[in-house]
This record gives structure tokens, sequence and C-alpha cells, in this order.
């Protein structure tokens, strides 16, 4: 469990790190590339070499330092961490799985059950998800595995108006537009309780940059539907004014409220 400078939640928590989505602007990829044993990207060809045996108790380099990405990118199910919730007691804003994709097509259920009961375990806790594969929540939900309740927020990655997204009566359901790309003509956040925008970040060859009225006509569908919406501080210099910054919760500062 990490303090985070993600502005939505108070700290990230990975029981699960890597994915397979292979996006040009993923931020965790660039990181774990700094962290990672560099004979993994030297002599590794890839996830079909670990399939789904990459569950590990922790794991030390040659100094006796745990070892955060012993297999670089690759999904890993990290059962260590599974217990971190239940060791804070102040209750938190908690991004789960910042460094993965955890209803990515290639984690098997039986990985996520397990990250959700560590979460039942620890209730005094809000848990927020996020993933580009919104059609596994929905699998999951026909499963009957998908927990309901006011700590649980199932977020969708929306980049643009074909993106997917999970709406649900029966959970808390939330749109991260990140990064945002351009400009949305139909409004597809109505179902949503709660709007994230952001920019893309890094130096990358061809970053897209936002344009003010790409945000004023989602902020414009947010205030039409009464939908709490958050922009991130990456979009400061757009938006030049002071951001809103809203959460679905009564108050930002207390996560149970």
């Amino acid at each position: 469990m990490q303090k985070t400078k993600i502005e939505w939640c108070d700290c990230t928590w990975n029981p699960i790190t890597g994915c397979l989505n292979d996006c040009s602007y993923c931020y965790a990829r660039i990181m774990v590339r700094r962290f990672a044993p560099k004979r993994w990207f030297a002599g590794h060809s890839g996830y079909s070499e670990f399939g789904q045996n990459n569950v590990i108790d922790i794991l030390r380099d040659e100094n006796g330092e745990p070892c955060i990405y012993p297999y670089g990118f690759d999904p890993t199910f990290h059962k260590y961490r599974l217990e971190e919730p239940t060791k804070i007691k102040k209750p938190q804003n908690i991004f789960v799985c910042s460094m993965a994709d955890l209803f990515g097509e290639w984690v098997p259920d039986e990985w996520i059950e397990k990250v959700f009961e560590a979460c039942k375990k620890a209730p005094q806790h809000r848990y927020l998800f996020l993933t580009k594969n919104a059609g596994r929540y929905i699998e999951l939900a026909e499963k009957e595995l998908l927990p309901k309740g006011d700590n649980f927020w199932y977020g969708s990655t929306v980049v643009n108006e074909t993106s997917e997204y999970f709406y649900s009566d029966n959970h808390n359901t939330f749109i991260s537009i990140e990064p945002i790309s351009g400009a949305f003509q139909k409004c597809l956040i109505l179902e949503a309780k709660w709007v994230i925008v952001g920019a893309e970040t890094g130096n990358r060859k061809g970053r897209i940059i936002p344009e003010r009225k790409w945000i004023e006509g989602i902020a414009g569908n947010c205030r039409e539907n009464g939908v709490p919406i958050f922009l991130k501080n990456n979009l400061q210099n757009v938006w030049q004014g002071k951001l809103m910054q809203e959460y679905p919760w009564k108050e930002a500062g207390d996560a149970r409220n």
C-alpha cells in the first residue's frame, strides 16, 4: 500500500501487477522498466513464458530487498500483499491495481476473487477499480462475483465515444476519460455516478494536447445531469481556472462519508 500523487484517491494497492493492453501512453510500463530486474527485459520473451503461474510470495533480490516486479510487466499475482488493507485502520480511498488491469482477459477469475475477498476483510476503506475491459465487469456480475456496496466503485477507462463502459443499477460505476483525445459529440456518461478527466502525461512523441472546448463539452453534460466531475491537475494549463474536483461521496477528506 502506497501513498500516491493521483489526486482522486488516497493510496494505491497492487496485489496484481502487469498488463497486456500495450497502450502507447502507459506510465506503469515505463515505471516498471525502472525497477524490474534488468535481466527480465534482456532475456524474457513475455507473458506466455509464465502464464497464470506468476503467483508469488515475496521474492528478494541479491541484497535481500523485496523484488517489486520480478517478472517485469508480465501479469503477476503478489499474494503477500493481500493483507495490506487490514493493516490500515483509518478509512482510505484505495485505487486497486494502479499498475495493472485487474479485469484484463488474461487475469483468471480466481485472482480477482482473492482481491475481492481481501477488500471485504477491510470494509473501512473505499475501493476504486479501473479497467479498459468493461465487459469483464458484466461477466463477473452475471456470475454473481462482482461485490455490491457503497465501498466498491467500478470504473471504465473511456478515451473516445466508441469505448465500452460499464453501467449497473446494482453497482457504483464511474468513467475515467484519460487521456482525453478529442471532443465528445454525445454524452456517454449519463448513467455514471462520477466522471474523471485527465490529459496524457509524459513526453511521448505524438502526445495529444487537449483543448478546453473538449472539457467544456463533458463538463456541460455533467452539470446538466447532476454528475460530479473531477478534472485532474494536468488539465490546469488547458482549463485556465479553478479546476472542478468533485466527488460522488459527501466529503473528499473522509473516505467513508
